[in-house]
């Protein structure tokens, strides 16, 4: 089902190891589905305590990074990770 309608209403490849989450209409509960070269996974997640706290849709998808993806599957708040930002290396000493 989750497949199919990855397929039908996103136009994406549900086999290219990308990894779709739906939200229930209670946002204490989520389910992900993806492949992971011998099969589809699929995992639902149930909030005990708590909300997951979703970003903005962008083009009907939302669009995150691995960091804010953890955040979003232990039911962190997402807005607070940031991208590290870059390390400038010294070219010399002193």
């Amino acid at each position: 089902g989750l497949a199919a309608l990855v397929k039908a209403e996103m136009g994406a490849d549900p086999f290219s190891g990308t990894i779709y989450v739906f939200r229930a209409k209670r946002t204490d509960r989520i389910k992900l589905i993806f492949w992971d070269g011998s099969g589809v996974c699929l995992i639902a997640k149930r909030l005990e305590d708590g909300e997951f706290h979703w970003p903005r849709m962008q083009d009907g998808a939302m669009h995150l990074t691995s960091a804010q993806f953890s955040a979003l599957f232990e039911g962190l708040d997402w807005k607070r990770v940031h991208t590290p930002s870059e390390t400038r290396t010294p070219v010399r000493a002193g």
